[in-house]
């Protein structure tokens, strides 16, 4: 694979541009093991349901066992990160998530696997903010955006890599060799980011690029006014399309064309390569936009809500994967700038936390989507279980309008939270 394009500053001294590019280089690789340890479970999931004899239903249930528990370990995980480092809690999760994967293979029951998979979810969900709190301290803001975005790419990497590596070794070992290998790809993760990740930027390297002297209110209060958990809800709208996409095309593809796992693997690839365009394109346009996210995510889910309905309803094998790829690719577009302007706003010491009331949107919708849709998929069909996911992209679209535009706006929002009352107050 050639290495990702990392973006810099031109002006940035050589040893910062290359703390940069090692910084993202490693992040886009365990993200990559990441993702793809989560993507094996959507292209085994007929063949576990075959052999556990589950419906659709409890199928989607094995698959949100994991997001429930990715959901709930956000939060602490950024604690974690913001109070032990970003270094530690990445290593900690990586070592954890392989353990997890590996015993995955090892299941024999429904309930044993959806145990392992909450076990998988707690390790990988304390990853996502320690890793944006890596980027966070070896990156400026200038350039954060565009390097989040080159790395989030790894993510539609890995959905391209993912099924055409994984089809044809369960066609030879079997279902549960899939898992065995991820994990062996985890711990070389985990190997490479302790030998080689740079030491974070000198403090004040990072200082808001917006306003001097501009500074980020106590986090607590930004949760208890809510600005963050509406940018949450934003990125449960776009997750919903992407984790009902990503859960359910596969078994669509089996059971309503006949296509065998090795060509569904090479179908999926296509959107996934449009995914991995539009996320880098989302980075750069964050940054070039200062935020101003709607900009991007209204148009964007527009299409992808158009498309979706084109793709639940056409009868052709060739227009669902066309109208699903522009449906992915304009999604996707909306992925980075959902978090811009929150990772400007916010400093440096509130980022693994912050990011991390974002990812639980995301999360949230993985435990929603998959058994809503298989239970529409059994009880209508797949047409309607794919409707469904318009309503992602109109409740992205919204909270796109409703949520501060840049940073400077971030910060007024958050100061408007209602403020413990002073002692001297208290006394009067």
């Amino acid at each position: 694979m050639p290495a990702p394009s990392l973006p810099a500053s031109s002006a940035a001294p050589p040893a910062h541009r290359r703390t940069v590019r090692i910084t993202v280089a490693l992040l886009f690789a365990a993200w990559l093991v990441d993702y793809a340890d989560r993507l094996v479970i959507n292209l085994v999931l007929p063949s576990i349901g075959a052999e556990f004899d589950l419906d659709r239903t409890r199928q989607g249930l094995v698959v949100s066992a994991f997001f429930l528990a990715y959901a709930l370990c956000q939060i602490p995980g950024g604690m974690l990160a913001d109070r032990f480092g970003g270094r530690r809690v990445t290593l900690w999760a990586l070592l954890a998530w392989s353990v997890f994967t590996a015993l995955t293979g090892f299941a024999w029951s429904f309930a044993v696997l959806l145990a392992l998979r909450f076990a998988f979810g707690v390790a990988e969900g304390v990853f996502p903010p320690a890793a944006m709190k890596v980027l966070v301290e070896r990156t400026r803001p200038e350039e954060r955006m565009g390097a989040n975005g080159t790395v989030m790419s790894s993510n539609a990497i890995a959905a391209v890599i993912t099924p055409l590596a994984v089809a044809p070794l369960v066609a030879v070992f079997g279902w549960r060799s899939a898992f065995w290998s991820t994990a062996a790809l985890g711990l070389l993760a985990l190997v490479a980011v302790r030998l080689w990740l740079p030491a974070p930027l000198p403090r004040g390297a990072d200082a808001p690029a917006e306003g001097a002297g501009a500074t980020s209110p106590p986090l607590r209060e930004v949760l208890r006014k809510g600005v963050l958990w509406r940018f949450s809800l934003m990125m449960f709208g776009y997750s919903t399309i992407i984790w009902g996409l990503n859960t359910w095309v596969p078994s669509y593809l089996s059971e309503e064309h006949g296509v065998s796992l090795t060509a569904a693997g090479a179908l999926l690839a296509v959107p996934a390569l449009g995914a991995a365009a539009a996320t880098v394109l989302g980075g750069r346009l964050s940054d070039r936009l200062g935020g101003h996210h709607r900009k991007v995510i209204v148009p964007g889910m527009g299409v992808s809500a158009g498309a979706l309905l084109l793709m639940a309803n056409t009868p052709s094998l060739a227009g669902f994967v066309v109208f699903g790829t522009l449906a992915v690719f304009a999604a996707s577009l909306a992925y980075m700038p959902i978090f811009a302007v929150p990772m400007s706003g916010l400093a440096p010491e509130y980022v693994g936390v912050g990011g991390a009331v974002i990812i639980v949107g995301g999360q949230v919708a993985g435990i929603v989507a998959p058994p809503v849709m298989g239970a529409l998929a059994d009880a209508f069909s797949f047409q309607v279980a794919f409707g469904f996911l318009v309503l992602g992209a109109v409740i992205a679209a919204v909270m796109s309008c409703l949520t501060p535009q840049d940073a400077t706006a971030f910060r007024a929002a958050a100061d408007r939270a209602p403020r413990s009352p002073s002692p001297a107050k208290e006394s009067a």
